[in-house]
């Protein structure tokens, strides 16, 4: 098992399965790992804002019997200089693990160079594992095997996209990116470049939307303005209008097709209500699913099960 969760690339398809079904186990009989972090602690360093990742990670610290303290970078001796190395090796020396949610992924990987602890992706503008593990647990409860095709409509230029083309087919399912051809919107090269080398034949982009949604067995979008992009707004609200999952769109995918996101979600942008909020839509149980999957990424990193 690699010593951290930096990308989608660290975990190999066994041990995606491995933590997959140890969080379906934890689900089903919390009581039994209650005590499984007892005494250890982990560290949350926040750069970006955020509402689930640190809930679900700092509940899952304390239903396994440990402590999370949540650092905000601005609060920190980092807003005066501080380097990432420095602040990586003092947390190491206090805490069990360090979860970090970064506006960059080279900043992340500073941390992860200087810890002697596990460090743990929160999120970065690349990657986002813990959400694309979550993801996969949840599709895996409602269908009961994790195959078929998932349809990320949108931006597919940054993490979501990257995560969610990454571990869907490393896990065997067809990836449908369905984006604008502008560059700015389309997957990384190098990151499309080495998924399709270790998963070969199973991502596929799309710029016509019909034509990416066609069939797909779930459908999947984000926020058109990530953290950062709020001067670029209109233009990306432009760009991406078409790619908007509606009800017109949603009746090209499977039958049995479901929706997903990995919230906050925008009514009326990437979605509209009548999709989030209705039955297709199972975003509460994706939420949910971020609690159980964290605890299995830190018993399987801090306890090394």
């Amino acid at each position: 098992m690699a010593k951290h969760l930096l990308s989608d690339f660290d975990l190999k398809k066994e041990e995606v399965s491995e933590i997959l079904n140890l969080a379906q186990e934890i689900k089903k009989s919390p009581q039994k790992f209650s005590n499984s972090l007892k005494n250890k602690t982990l560290a949350m360093y926040f750069e970006k804002t955020s509402t689930r990742t640190r809930t679900s990670f700092e509940a899952a610290m304390t239903q396994l019997g440990g402590h999370a303290i949540y650092l905000d970078a601005r609060a920190t001796q980092a807003a005066k200089g501080e380097t990432l190395s420095d602040i990586a090796k003092t947390l190491s020396r206090y805490c069990d693990g360090i979860m970090a949610r970064m506006y960059k992924q080279s900043d992340l990987e500073d941390i992860a160079k200087a810890a002697s602890v596990p460090v743990i992706n929160g999120l970065t503008d690349i990657f986002h594992p813990c959400q694309t593990l979550g993801d996969l647990l949840t599709v895996k409860e409602k269908f009961g095997e994790l195959k078929g095709t998932v349809a990320f409509l949108g931006d597919c230029g940054f993490n979501m996209a990257h995560s969610t083309m990454i571990s869907f087919s490393k896990i065997g399912m067809n990836v449908n990116l369905v984006c604008p051809e502008k560059e700015e919107y389309q997957p990384n090269p190098e990151i499309l470049k080495q998924a399709d080398k270790e998963n070969p034949d199973k991502i596929k982009i799309f710029h016509d939307p019909i034509e990416g949604i066609r069939g797909a067995n779930i459908v999947m979008t984000d926020t058109w303005v990530s953290m950062g992009q709020e001067k670029e707004a209109k233009q990306r609200i432009k760009d991406l209008r078409p790619y908007q999952v509606n009800s017109e769109l949603m009746r090209l995918a499977n039958e049995n097709a479901i929706f997903m996101h990995c919230l906050p979600a925008y009514r009326g942008f990437e979605v509209t209500a009548e999709i989030i909020d209705g039955p297709k839509s199972i975003v509460w149980d994706q939420a949910e699913n971020r609690l159980h999957i964290q605890k299995a990424i830190l018993l399987t990193l801090i306890k090394q099960i």
